[in-house]
């Protein structure tokens, strides 16, 4: 008679996701999910490893990810699954490949977007073609607000009428019918800069009653960031549907501890609004290369550069005084062209972390030549610097932050839990010795203490290498189709 497991992870500390206290137990998995958790019969697997104490946790959930066009650039997904991410939520910021189709890849599309192979004109096109090409790990999907805009509107420098909006509202309903999650909004970038609140509220009214959620990029992290906030938060209290406040942070040194009041701002919203937050746990951020930004920083790293490619990895004051130009012209002589900023405070960034309804979210950019080390190091991070060296929580609730939290607020099902029933999506570590590897100066290394990394089942990291198992799936809206 077959063993009724596939496989027993035997004595295993358990962080089950729910923010509980770890306990020791083995945990038995088959045909994709959790079986059976507790003090388990080895002679009833197949197979049996001793973890021997090792950590085990649900696999971690990045929420705020743009690798919408690197879970078929680079199925194995080494980025994330070296640091135990199992699922990944894309589309975020306003920008998403569906339903771009052949549209231009105006900034900051062309942050994911490439050749016409890898855009499409639908939801159900991109799901499908993940499912026919499936990844390393799981992914669930926005659909992107400055999509929409490229794709309903002849000028993106003024609010659409209302043939754009009744073209965006049925785009916006084509996408909850394939599945995706909700919607995304970057009204900071300048395709979408020109939408107003009313606009924004009207394309966004199919989400409405359907569980989807919407994420919003707000226009301004620095001197308006209170009032940006303001404005998102009104749009989803309006329609009544759950919020995420993208990348939460504030910029620039004359913000410096506001993070006090954005978070007190939160706590009054949260009264009678369903809003939370994700951050990464940096004091540096990453995006196209701009001017304003470079002014708010005291430092800028080039990530890439289309026209002097050399440049990337260069810090741009450095650059400028060896070519004996201004920064000024610099930036315009780099574009198009991507940038690490270092225009945050240390201590606004734990305040973030910290926050009971905060989650953790990479927000990588894995297309940079010269990527923000967030790419492959966000979830270690959490947990080595900021849960065992700064003791800024505990490891339980890291995890929690990176699992359970996530699956509910993104209504991810039977996924961010270790129980029975369960997707068994899990990793397991070293609680002592996990860490991040990537750095500012060299971005691209896999973390320290990642053991194994699990997705349905399948293993998918194990040894510090990808093991070429492609068990990932399209995780849909609860409710959407299967």
């Amino acid at each position: 008679m077959a063993a009724p497991f596939d496989l027993l992870l035997r004595d295993a500390v358990i962080f089950d996701g729910t923010g509980a206290a770890r306990h020791r137990g083995d945990i038995a998995l088959a045909g994709g999910r959790i079986a059976a958790v507790g003090r388990l019969p080895a002679g009833e697997a197949a197979a049996v490893i001793d973890l021997a104490g090792r950590a085990v946790a649900p696999g971690f959930i990045d929420v705020h990810t743009h690798d919408d066009r690197l879970l078929l650039a680079d199925p194995s997904m080494a980025p994330k699954a070296s640091q135990g991410v199992t699922t990944v939520v894309v589309g975020n910021c306003g920008i998403s490949l569906a339903p771009l189709g052949d549209r231009p890849a105006v900034p900051p599309l062309n942050l994911v977007a490439n050749g016409e192979a890898q855009r499409f004109d639908s939801f159900a096109d991109y799901f499908a073609r993940l499912a026919l090409e499936p990844a390393a790990i799981n992914s669930a999907a926005l659909v992107g607000h400055t999509t929409l805009r490229v794709v309903a509107m002849a000028r993106l420098d003024r609010p659409a009428d209302a043939g754009e909006v009744a073209h965006m509202q049925a785009l916006v309903e084509e996408a909850l019918a394939a599945g995706a999650l909700g919607l995304s909004t970057g009204t900071y970038y300048a395709p979408a800069a020109a939408a107003t609140a009313d606009e924004i509220g009207a394309v966004c009214a199919p989400l409405a009653g359907s569980g989807a959620l919407i994420a919003s990029h707000i226009r301004d992290e620095g001197e308006r960031v209170l009032e940006s906030m303001t404005e998102a938060m009104s749009i989803a209290r309006a329609l009544g549907v759950r919020q995420v406040i993208s990348h939460h942070k504030v910029i620039g040194k004359a913000n410096f501890g506001r993070s006090r009041e954005t978070l007190a701002l939160l706590d009054d919203a949260r009264i009678d609004t369903d809003v939370c937050l994700d951050c990464y746990p940096y004091p540096a951020s990453s995006t196209v290369l701009r001017a304003d930004a470079v002014a708010q920083a005291s430092r800028t790293l080039v990530a890439w550069s289309k026209s002097s490619p050399e440049a990337a990895g260069r810090y741009l004051d450095e650059l400028a005084a060896e070519r004996g130009v201004t920064v000024e012209a610099l930036i315009d002589q780099l574009q198009p062209a991507g940038a690490i900023y270092f225009s945050m405070d240390e201590a606004d960034v734990e305040r973030i972390l910290a926050y009971p309804e905060t989650m953790i979210g990479s927000d990588g950019l894995p297309h940079d030549v010269f990527p923000h080390p967030r790419l492959w190091g966000t979830f270690p991070r959490v947990l080595g610097h900021y849960a065992r060296h700064r003791g800024l929580f505990s490891l339980e609730t890291a995890i929690h932050k990176m699992t359970g939290l996530p699956a509910a607020r993104f209504g991810l099902a039977d996924r961010g839990v270790i129980a029975p029933g369960a997707a068994a999506d899990l990793v397991v570590f070293d609680a002592e010795r996990i860490r991040d590897s990537a750095t500012f100066a060299r971005p691209k290394q896999p973390a320290a203490g990642i053991e194994a990394v699990y997705v349905n089942g399948v293993a998918v990291w194990r040894g510090g290498r990808a093991t070429g198992a492609r068990p990932g799936v399209v995780l849909k809206r609860a409710g959407g189709p299967d």
